[in-house]
This record gives structure tokens, C-alpha cells and sequence, in this order.
């Protein structure tokens, strides 16, 4: 994979009821073969609380979504909450895999392609 396919060019993440939604727009189209991760790095100020949210594909399909913390603790939820079309992602997270952060909180987006990092520190436009 090229650095030119697949750039992250906005994220945005909003609150939907319980539910985080998670907007990936990339330049480009989701790889069609090999592994790509999208997602998001959520922290409190001082960076003492960390949570990461990711979407995983393999060869252009969702395989996995979840939450890791800091903490050494990790939820995997259902596949069923990601929506992909070619350059849009969006992943649909319970709102609790962020709550506890509050406000203040810094957030930034990521990707990952083949276990490297692709990306890192993208912007979040957020409407929480």
C-alpha cells in the first residue's frame, strides 16, 4: 500500500442517543487486499486515562471493531455496527466506551495499514 491511498481527509464522531458514531472519509478506497485500520485515540489532558477505538478490514471487508483502554482492558463488539462504501467508514460505538473522559478530553483519529502505523494525530470534528 502506497502512502497515497487510503489518507485520511476528515473524521468526525457525534453522539447518537447511546451511540458514538464514528465518520472515517478517506482519500481514496478502503484497500482491497491485506489488513487497514481506521480509528480513533481518545485521552483525558494530562493523557493518565486512554482509550482506543478501532475498525479493522481485511482484503476490503470489516473483520473487527473495539475498544482497548489503558488499562489493559478490551471489548469487541458486533461488525454489524460498521458501514463502509469505498471512501466512507463509519463505525457505530456505545457511547460508554468513552464516557468517563468528559470534557477537556483530546481525541484524535489514526490508521494502520499492514500492522504499520499509517497515520496518526488526524483531527476529530466532534458534536457530542
Amino acid at each position: 500500500m502506497s502512502s497515497n491511498d487510503a489518507l485520511l481527509k476528515h473524521v468526525s464522531i457525534a453522539a447518537k442517543d447511546t451511540v458514538l458514531e464514528a465518520t472515517f472519509d478517506i482519500d481514496g478506497n478502503i484497500p482491497g487486499s491485506g489488513a487497514f485500520v481506521v480509528g480513533l485515540v481518545a485521552a483525558t489532558p494530562d493523557y493518565s486515562h486512554q482509550r482506543r477505538l478501532g475498525i479493522e478490514f481485511m482484503n476490503g471487508e470489516a473483520v473487527s471493531m473495539y475498544s482497548f483502554s489503558h488499562d489493559g482492558s478490551e471489548e469487541n463488539f458486533d461488525v454489524k455496527g460498521v458501514e463502509h462504501s469505498g471512501s466512507t467508514i463509519t463505525g457505530h460505538f456505545p457511547m460508554s466506551t468513552i464516557l468517563g473522559l468528559g470534557k477537556g478530553h483530546l481525541m484524535s483519529a489514526f490508521s494502520e495499514a499492514d500492522g504499520r502505523e499509517f497515520q496518526a494525530g488526524v483531527p476529530v470534528e466532534e458534536s457530542l
